[in-house]
């Protein structure tokens, strides 16, 4: 008994290292498959989700980043108020035209051993390229809004252009490196991953574009006071901040479609008051066209 004891925890051991050295791979890029933009692109663009709203355009273009289970109702939801606003919606899927989304593969994605921060910023420095080309958008009041593990890849490609570095997962920027975010007026971050494996917990960033932090108090998932930290020191770097803390809910408080024997719940007024801060959000920063 005493021998099988021994094997269990040696197991255990092993199983414990191999997890965290992919994690510490991940998070450092290592062994990361690079694409030219053109390439990327070509596999992220077939899937990409359009809601326009009714009327003649340009309209102001929101491209919105799902959590690390991929897209869920919560996207097409905050789509449709976008297009009330008269906003288009750009929802791009990082998860399905990887396979991510097959055999729930996508826990992975969540348990940081696939498609890190710092990879998956490039997915939204190519999406920003393509949506500025729609001809329905204003390519001059564009926004960012990130769920979770999409805000954790706002915030890398918002950190690593600002140190002048490229996400792990491309070989160039889409367009002339001055040009990554442009048009970007404003960026919303729905209770993001800020820890140690990001590149914004140690670079910050340098652009001055306004941000809005909507975070959980308490959050189990991707712990608030850590993104807290980095808007004490964004602020005083003169970076313009706005911050909301919603207590007595969970991470995911806005999306209805859970795992299986989740512990995160919805609620719909903190999702409507959530959104409120984001629609009050974008009229205060993106002028009209």
């Amino acid at each position: 008994m005493r021998r099988v004891w021994v094997w269990g925890l040696l197991i255990a051991a092993v199983a414990g290292a191999v997890v965290l050295g992919n994690t510490l791979r991940s998070y450092a890029g290592l062994f990361t498959a690079a694409r030219g933009p053109a390439e990327l692109s070509a596999l992220l663009s077939p899937a990409y989700v359009v809601n326009v709203p009714e009327g003649a355009g340009p309209f102001p273009t929101a491209l919105l980043f799902s959590g690390c289970d991929g897209p869920h109702d919560n996207l097409p939801w905050m789509a449709s108020q976008l297009n009330r606003m008269g906003w288009a919606a750009v929802t791009v899927d990082s998860h399905g035209p990887r396979g991510f989304d097959k055999a729930e593969v996508w826990r992975l994605v969540c348990a940081g051993q696939l498609l890190g921060g710092a990879e998956r910023a490039g997915d939204v420095a190519v999406a920003l390229a393509d949506v500025r080309a729609m001809d329905f958008v204003d390519d001059d009041r564009l926004a960012l809004i990130g769920s979770s593990h999409g805000g954790w890849a706002v915030l890398d490609l918002m950190a690593l252009h600002g140190a002048g570095r490229l996400p792990y997962n491309l070989t160039a920027w889409p367009v002339p490196s001055e040009d990554v975010l442009a048009g970007v007026q404003a960026v919303v971050l729905y209770y993001p991953y800020c820890g140690f494996g990001s590149q914004v917990s140690r670079l910050g960033w340098q652009a001055d574009i306004p941000a809005l932090f909507l975070l959980v108090e308490g959050d189990t998932v991707a712990d608030e006071t850590a993104c807290q930290q980095i808007i004490a020191d964004m602020t005083a770097a003169g970076r313009p901040i706005e911050e909301i803390v919603f207590p007595g809910v969970t991470h995911g408080f806005d999306q209805q479609e859970k795992a299986s024997f989740s512990l995160l719940g919805y609620d719909e007024a903190t999702t409507v008051k959530a959104f409120e801060a984001t629609r009050d959000f974008l009229y205060l920063n993106v002028p009209p066209g």
